[in-house]
Parts: C-alpha cells; sequence; structure tokens
C-alpha cells in the first residue's frame, strides 16, 4: 500500500522510518511545510516527495500520517477525512476544544478510521496493566498514580504554542487512566507552580502541575508532572487495588534513587526523552495503523478518545487558574 506523511520533524522523521521498514507498506511519500528540510529527509531516507499535502492526497495515498507542527493538525486531520483516506494524526487533533469537538463530530459522520497518537496505549507495560485490571486480580481499583516528569524544558519559543503542561504533557496520563481503568474522569482539582525559568510564567504556563481525578466509580486518580526532572525522563503509573497493585515503568531505567541503606536499586540507565522510553510504543503504534488502513482492524484511539483526554485536560487548566474543583459536564459549556 502507499501511506502519505506529512511533517517530518523529530517525531515525523522518525515515523518515516518506522513506515519505510513495514512489510505492509509499498510505497511512502512525505512533505514538510519546509520544503527544503523536507527534500532534504526524503532523500536522506529514501522514499518520495509531494509539494503539498493536498498534491499528495489528490495524488492517492492509501493511508495518510499527519505529523506535522500542532497548528496544523485540524486541517490535515480535516483534509484527510474529505478525501476519504485512512487517517493517524498526532495528538492533540486541535488546539481547541471547540475544534476538537467539531472534529469529532466530523469524524463519527464519515465512515473514514482515524487512528489519534497516543501511543503509551502501545506499551507493554501499560497494556499489561490494563489486562489486569480488567481481569479482577487486583480486586476493585481505588487509586492511581500517574507521573510524568522531562528531564529537562522544551525551549522557550515552543511553550506558548504548547497548550499548557496539561494538555500538551499531561494529556497523555488523562488518555492512559481512561485506557487502563475503562473509567471516566467526572471531576478534577488542579494546581501548579513555577520554580524554573520565567518564560512559563511570561506565556501563563506552569513547569510543575499536579491534579486529583475523580473517576466516575469513585476511583481517585494523582497525576503529576514536571518540565525539570533533572535525575532522567519519568513516566510511570501505579494502579492500586483492594487486594493486589501494579507499577508501570519500575524497572532499571527508574529515574529515582533510594534512600535506604544498601539499596543499590535501580541500576539504570535511565531514559533522557519520551521518544527513547517509548521506541517500542511507537513502532507498536504505527503496525497497528497498517492494520487499521488495510481493515483489519478498528481504530485503537479514535477521535472520541482523543476529545475525551483534551477535555480532561481543559477541565485541569480551569482547575489551576480559578483554583476549585471542576466537573467535566461544565467544560464544553464554559
Amino acid at each position: 500500500m502507499r501511506i502519505g506523511l506529512a511533517g517530518v520533524g523529530r517525531i515525523g522523521a522518525f515515523h518515516t522510518e518506522t513506515l519505510r521498514a513495514l512489510d505492509a507498506v509499498d510505497e511512502l511519500v512525505v512533505t514538510d511545510a519546509n520544503a527544503e528540510v523536507g527534500r532534504g529527509v526524503a532523500a536522506r531516507l529514501g522514499v518520495g516527495w509531494a509539494d503539498s499535502p493536498r498534491a499528495m492526497l489528490a495524488e492517492g495515498v492509501d493511508g495518510f500520517v499527519v505529523a506535522a507542527a500542532t497548528n496544523a493538525h485540524a486541517s490535515l486531520l480535516r483534509a484527510g477525512l474529505e478525501a476519504g483516506v485512512p487517517t493517524f494524526c498526532e495528538k492533540p487533533v486541535a488546539g481547541t476544544l471547540a475544534e476538537s469537538i467539531e472534529l469529532a463530530k466530523l469524524a463519527a459522520s464519515v465512515d473514514v478510521p482515524v487512528h489519534v497518537g497516543f501511543q503509551r496505549r502501545f506499551d507493554a507495560g501499560y497494556r499489561r496493566a490494563a489486562e489486569v485490571v480488567r481481569s479482577g486480580d487486583l480486586g476493585f481499583v481505588h487509586t492511581l498514580r500517574a507521573v510524568t516528569g522531562d528531564e529537562a524544558p522544551p525551549h522557550a519559543a515552543y511553550i506558548p504554542t504548547s497548550g499548557g503542561i496539561f494538555r500538551d504533557c499531561n494529556v497523555h496520563d488523562f488518555d492512559i487512566i481512561r485506557f487502563v481503568t475503562g473509567r471516566e474522569v467526572v471531576s478534577v482539582f488542579a494546581t501548579g507552580s513555577n520554580r524554573g525559568e520565567a518564560f512559563f510564567g511570561q506565556a501563563g504556563d506552569v513547569d510543575t502541575a499536579a491534579a486529583v481525578l475523580t473517576l466516575d466509580d469513585g476511583t481517585l486518580a494523582q497525576v503529576s508532572s514536571t518540565r525539570y526532572n533533572g535525575a532522567g525522563h519519568d513516566v510511570r503509573l501505579e494502579v492500586v487495588g483492594s487486594t493486589g497493585s501494579i507499577a508501570v515503568g519500575l524497572d532499571d531505567s527508574l529515574a529515582l534513587t533510594s534512600a535506604e541503606p544498601g539499596v543499590t536499586f535501580p541500576p539504570g540507565p535511565v531514559h533522557h526523552s519520551f521518544m527513547d522510553r517509548f521506541l517500542p510504543a511507537y513502532r507498536a503504534e504505527l503496525t497497528a495503523f497498517a492494520d487499521v488502513v488495510r481493515g483489519l482492524r478498528p481504530s485503537p484511539c479514535t477521535v472520541a478518545d482523543a476529545l475525551e483526554a483534551f477535555r480532561v485536560a481543559e477541565a485541569c487548566d480551569i482547575s489551576r487558574r480559578e483554583g476549585r474543583v471542576v466537573r467535566l459536564d461544565e467544560v464544553d459549556s464554559l
């Protein structure tokens, strides 16, 4: 099959390498807003080039991968849907809640599969945790603790366009909490602070955040994040039940040092970025997308799923700014 990809930056170039290695992909063509850079990547990786996404879609592709800058996601996803082409889109599908709702409605109205790139759904640890929760081996689940810590902050120019730490960073936690538990979030209480560079506050954002989510069965999920986890990139989830517990990310790469005498765990090495931490998951999700394109499986993460995670992020941002509990049923009307 012939796959088209828009956006060959860091993640797009990685996706290009992954796709060209798949047996199911016979031809790969890419495009980028920066033609000079894009043509260079196409030449280096030995794949085809299109002058624009619309030219690519007009020429005909079996599947379309959106890995462009965040502010281009909505228009490119819409173009893929209008062309009737199965589309993979990195998160978020749009920069605002209103546009996300609009795209969810559009996706629901057409018979075109969309796979949104929440790669944690393809991480072996998270998938195992979901299986254990569903098996009932933990008894009733009452507490989750999710951590996302970047080793170092992104560059200053990125923050004003990121959507804020809850939409950019913790949205992965919000999605995976839904995935692992099979439950929905009904309310949130969130806060945040700035201890690092001034550019976070100048953009109306925070560099460290925390939230308590209440799920629809009363389960509590504690979510924390920071841009300054200097010990290494740290992404974990603990799931605690009445008869057992399980942890994701509790391995030799754990970016923590024990204060207990004689304890040498974890030995390392630590991860240094999300690409390092989730390399196998990124490959697995595009392999799954190839199956979606061929009609072998439904989308493993729909636009509706992405919208729910975005709604939680929106509620957390409102809660942080207003200092109050925010119910999810408030969000669409605010």
